[in-house]
């Protein structure tokens, strides 16, 4: 296996023409105040509200898998279109991450206006909160384009659901060029953030609850979600014994059957995955070595550069539609 210092090299001679035109000091002389003003918006942002962190990884995430990391999810809908931030699975993203992203941009365009493209700072940033929340530090190339559209059509298969079998969600996965390995691996980003009752409902209020999930834990989620059909805002945190610290306790829960999500649970069984979610609950430096390596990997996807985008002047519209 490759030394961890080796593996962005390793990343960048595998890149597509386009992508490894993406370098670590791109702003260094167009805006060389970018990183501090990245890293001051988030500090503020996670003090204030300590799920932003959680809310802007799958932000980002999101983001990356449908059409690549191009801000696309930022841009809003309007009376011709409908953007992917409101398409089903995504109205549940977090409002603070959206902010998070605005209102860095909008002190980045006072410093340098017209310079740093959203996509650019949604990448960034999320790396700080990984960070600041305890999880590991890794390079974040820059020069990404910001997307032009943004189609709520385009949204469905890309992103895995709580429903779906191992299978299917390896699948997704897959295709987007990942291993069994690295879809464990980013699952650990489950380790921060919660998920609203809807999504694993059918496991704790069905006439045969699920056999593995651990039957104290389904008790409590059945008293906290109880009213979850007339209060859609109910919702638990991925991992109830660290909720606010980024760190491996995500796969020891799935081992005792504290796994939230039945997607989360399943990986502790099946053979494909159990041995990687075993890995990282004994030795948590391997998962954040691994999971380093697999954002960056994300975050490289589909990138657009030179005149494949644009840096939107604000993050929920296009240049073109911009009047102000």
């Amino acid at each position: 296996m490759a030394s961890p210092l080796l593996l962005p090299l390793l990343l960048i001679a595998l890149l597509p023409p386009g992508e490894s035109r993406l370098t670590l000091d791109y702003y260094k002389k167009s805006c060389p105040e970018f990183s501090n003003i990245v890293q001051e918006v988030a500090l503020d942002k996670q003090s204030a509200i300590p799920t932003t962190a959680a809310g802007a990884l799958r932000l980002f995430f999101h983001d990356c898998v449908v059409g690549g990391c191009d801000a696309s999810l930022l841009l809003s809908s309007n009376s011709f279109n409908t953007a992917e931030r409101d398409q089903e699975i995504n109205k549940a993203l977090p409002g603070d991450a959206f902010d998070l992203i605005m209102r860095t941009k909008a002190k980045l365009e006072l410093a340098c206006p017209g310079v740093v493209s959203c996509s650019d700072i949604l990448a960034e940033a999320t790396r700080d909160l990984v960070s600041i929340v305890g999880g590991p530090y890794y390079p974040v190339r820059l020069g990404r384009k910001d997307s032009f559209t943004s189609r709520a059509s385009d949204v469905e298969g890309h992103v895995a659901r709580a429903n779906m079998s191992m299978t299917q969600v390896i699948d997704i996965f897959a295709a987007k060029g990942f291993n069994v390995q690295e879809m464990v691996t980013l699952s650990g980003a489950h380790t921060i953030g919660f998920s609203h009752c809807k999504e694993f409902a059918v496991r704790i209020f069905s006439s045969r609850p699920d056999a593995t999930l651990n039957p104290e834990y389904a008790k409590g989620l059945k008293k906290l979600c109880e009213n979850y059909q007339t209060d859609d805002t109910i919702a638990a945190f991925n991992d109830p014994m660290s909720p606010g610290k980024f760190d491996n306790t995500y796969y020891t829960n799935l081992q005792n059957g504290l796994g939230l999500l039945a997607t989360d649970q399943a990986m502790a069984f099946d053979p494909r995955t159990k041995p990687v979610v075993d890995l990282y609950a004994a030795n948590q430096q391997a998962f954040f070595d691994a999971f380093a390596h697999a954002l960056e990997k994300v975050s490289v996807l589909g990138v657009k550069t030179g005149r494949q985008g644009e840096v939107r002047r604000r993050c929920d519209v296009p240049n073109s539609l911009h009047t102000n």
